[in-house]
């Protein structure tokens, strides 16, 4: 299961099974839970995405371990059940307070085969995105939520060099990647610094302090505030409720299964994209006058729609404001709002009592221009900062797809080869296991050698 070919490989690596490299760690037969009076327990949400080590776990009495798999230090966690496989859960356990600890049932436990393989080589190469995907194809499941099988991860083809070039390859990694990871860390600190921002332009608007020195030019009143509230004394409070109409979706909304890549109608639902999918399904367009506000009950996204565009089927609200409000003004003061997290439960009815201010509609006007131009170069600070996040993933991918393929770190002739390794392991298996049992032929368990590791461009 690859599309490697080993004439594409340096002379003294193997294309193997992952099986031959790695094992899945197995409770020991005489184990006994009783012995222990609290074991390590990771749960799901404690396995990182892509992170080499994780010292989290929380500690269970033993009398409270129905179930679990388990692992020993250094062992690798591989999550294998979507989403968490699809956002790449995995990580290698370092340290424990006892000699072994559990998981959920949802983590498959990874050990290197000793004197063959370097686990840090293999937490990488599961890290390829052509590795995730081949795996990703031959996942099983029923109820939407698909697993991978230990014997699908057994039969997936890796491309095996000798021990030593294993060991300079994830030298060589964790060199660039310490310096990647740096970079992404500082562009992911200038994301959050941006979003403070935002958030600051928005409150100082929500309360009248963006137009403070606009209205002191245009009004002969001396008290911009009035004595009794924090906001203008020619601004008014209400509720979201008092100042919506509600734009009637009935029937005509569209299921998540069925939006297409492409077509002629965007689909925008209350996921964070902006767009969901596409349709082209004219009957089930949006009819009513734009713009509109697409609210997520479940996300609390909000979006300001002012194109065609048909509503995704599950949990949006779509409204607008009324003629007191400038749209452009309403969508931006709904955006300043705070409302409670109540996870996936329906957040439209606090929106609907959330406080709201409507100024004037002449200082309307003057907080959206104000808005717009501080939020131009912010805009194009965030376009740049996402530019430079994608530029350093395809920068990570093309790392790995170099370690993979032979060409990060230069051969020795003096090392051992790869194949001089697997026959040390193969003469010593059959040496423990005399009696071999009845294995399928290869054809059967592994698929062509040219599905793997596109070549790098």
């Amino acid at each position: 299961m690859s599309n490697m070919n080993q004439k594409d490989l340096p002379l003294n690596w193997r294309i193997v099974r992952f099986e031959e490299a790695a094992t899945f760690t197995k409770k020991p037969k005489d184990l006994r839970y009783s012995e222990y009076n609290e074991v390590p327990f990771v749960p799901m949400n404690l396995i990182p995405i892509a992170t080499l080590f994780s010292k989290e776990f929380i500690l269970k009495t033993t009398d409270k371990l129905s179930s679990g798999t388990y692992f020993e230090p250094g062992d690798i966690l591989l999550a294998k059940i979507t989403p968490s496989f699809e956002n790449g859960k995995q990580c290698i356990i370092p340290e424990l307070p006892t000699k072994f600890g559990v998981a959920t049932t949802e983590i498959i436990p990874i050990r290197e085969v000793e004197g063959v393989s370097d686990k840090f080589y293999l937490f990488y190469y599961l890290l390829l995105p052509d590795v995730r995907a081949l795996l990703a194809e031959r996942m099983q499941g029923t109820t939407g939520r698909l697993r991978l099988g230990p014997k699908t991860l057994a039969e997936l083809e890796i491309p095996l060099p000798p021990l030593a070039e294993q060991r300079r390859i994830v030298a060589k990694l964790e060199v660039l990647f310490t310096q990647l990871d740096a970079a992404v860390d500082n562009l992911k600190k200038a994301q959050v610094q941006l979003q403070r921002y935002h958030r600051s332009i928005l409150k100082a608007a929500f309360e009248g302090e963006l137009t403070r020195k606009w209205r002191e030019r245009n009004s002969n009143k001396s008290r911009p505030m009035s004595n009794s509230t924090e906001f203008p004394e020619n601004w008014e409070e209400t509720t979201v409720g008092k100042t919506i109409k509600k734009v009637s979706l009935s029937g005509k909304k569209l299921k998540k299964g069925d939006y297409e890549l492409e077509g002629k109608l965007p689909v925008i639902d209350q996921g964070l994209s902006f767009i969901g999918g596409y349709t082209n399904d004219e009957e089930l367009n949006v009819e009513c006058e734009l713009p509109v506000i697409v609210f997520g009950d479940h996300t609390k996204a909000i979006k300001y729609v002012d194109f065609d565009f048909v509503g995704g089927a599950d949990g949006i609200k779509v409204i607008k404001s009324q003629e007191m409000y400038h749209p452009k003004l309403f969508y931006y003061f709904l955006r300043a709002i705070s409302l409670p997290d109540r996870g996936y439960s329906r957040h439209f009815q606090f929106l609907e009592k959330a406080k709201i201010l409507i100024p004037p509609f002449t200082e309307q006007k003057q907080i959206v221009s104000e808005l717009e131009r501080h939020f131009s170069v912010a805009d194009e600070i965030e376009a740049t900062l996402d530019a430079e996040l994608k530029r350093a993933e395809r920068l990570r991918q093309s790392i790995l797809k170099h370690a993979f393929s032979g060409k990060l770190v230069p051969q020795d002739p003096n090392d051992e080869s790869a194949s001089v390794l697997l026959e040390k392991i193969r003469d010593e298996k059959e040496h423990q296991q005399p009696k071999r049992k009845k294995t399928i032929p290869e054809s059967k368990t592994t698929l062509s050698a040219k599905q793997m590791l596109l070549p790098f461009n």
